[in-house]
């Protein structure tokens, strides 16, 4: 296994990270605040991001998330954190210093491969070698044609992307060309879905499996696919949560995670973990608490659970 994903999910097979942004604008306090602040709906509010982000690297988190959203389209209702991914990424290495940075996903084919090798390897760098690199290849076809890309040829330009990334082009440079900065150790990739492949050739060609979020029975099932075709690599998902302040409140499951107080949320986790997850983000934009406090709570009473 990657250096890298073996730092992820830790010398107990499980971890919990965050995924960005870290605001609870899809509560209905975050919507009130929306709305008086002329916020489109999925915008988020991100003025403290970077002391959330310092407080997520500073309380033991593992990972944050970052997602790939490169045009906010009021149909879909999600500008995820705003900034592009990788600007926002090196900003985010220089302001952390261990918690690992994760993309879910790049969608690889709008992005010239080249270029996204670049950005790669730099922000690996730049960070001390913490990037994770989730990919993906797309699944809005407006984007497409703004970007002279052909949305059904999404499959093959993923494939040819990652291979690139996977041998670092060098098969492709002429005699004496480099692209820098090199690394020692090519970035793990973590797929968001099949992206248009094959479960054979997803299992093959990456070193992990971004799942969406679900239930436990869901969950069962996608992981005895994901064994079948890759063996022990890691599988990783998210939830989204609305932590209650009562440790007690029993969890009420809504679309891709659930309302519940800090010890059914253990709960949840632990049978994620005897299940084979091995790595989850907790996406905090339905929260009716303030994230900071949830972020705290949390960091005292759960992360020592799993970490």
């Amino acid at each position: 296994m990657h250096s890298r994903l073996s730092r992820l999910i830790g010398d107990h097979g499980f971890s919990i990270g965050l995924e960005l942004p870290l605001d609870n604008d899809w509560s209905s306090r975050g919507r009130r605040l929306a709305e008086e602040q002329l916020r489109p709906f999925g915008i988020p509010d991100i003025g403290r991001h970077a002391e959330l982000a310092k407080q997520a690297d500073q309380s033991g988190f593992r990972a944050l998330w970052i997602r790939d959203v490169p045009l906010y389209d009021p149909a879909f209702g999600d500008a995820a954190q705003v900034y592009e991914t990788f600007s926002y990424l090196g900003y985010l290495a220089g302001i952390t210093d261990r918690i690992l940075l994760g993309t879910a996903a790049v969608v690889l084919p709008l992005r010239q491969p080249w270029l996204t090798l670049k950005a790669a390897n730099s922000i690996d760098e730049l960070s001390g070698g913490r990037l994770l690199l989730g990919v993906a290849s797309g699944d809005r076809p407006i984007e497409y044609p703004l970007f002279g890309k052909d949305f059904q040829q999404r499959g093959a330009a993923f494939r040819a992307a990652v291979e690139l990334i996977r041998t670092q082009g060098k098969a492709q440079l002429p005699p004496g060309m480099r692209l820098l900065p090199e690394r020692e150790e090519s970035v793990p990739m973590l797929v968001a879905g099949l992206s248009q492949q094959s479960p054979a050739w997803v299992g093959q060609h990456m070193d992990g499996w971004l799942s969406y979020p679900g239930t436990p029975d869901e969950h069962r099932l996608r992981i005895g696919l994901w064994r079948e075709v890759a063996g022990d690599k890691p599988y990783v998902s998210f939830i989204h949560l609305d932590l209650d302040a009562h440790p007690h409140a029993p969890l009420h499951r809504v679309h891709f995670g659930g309302r519940c107080g800090r010890l059914a949320l253990i709960e949840e986790l632990q049978a994620l973990r005897e299940l084979g997850v091995q790595h989850i983000g907790l996406h905090l934009r339905r929260s009716e608490r303030e994230v900071g406090d949830v972020m705290a709570e949390l960091a005292e009473h759960v992360l020592p659970m799993f970490h």
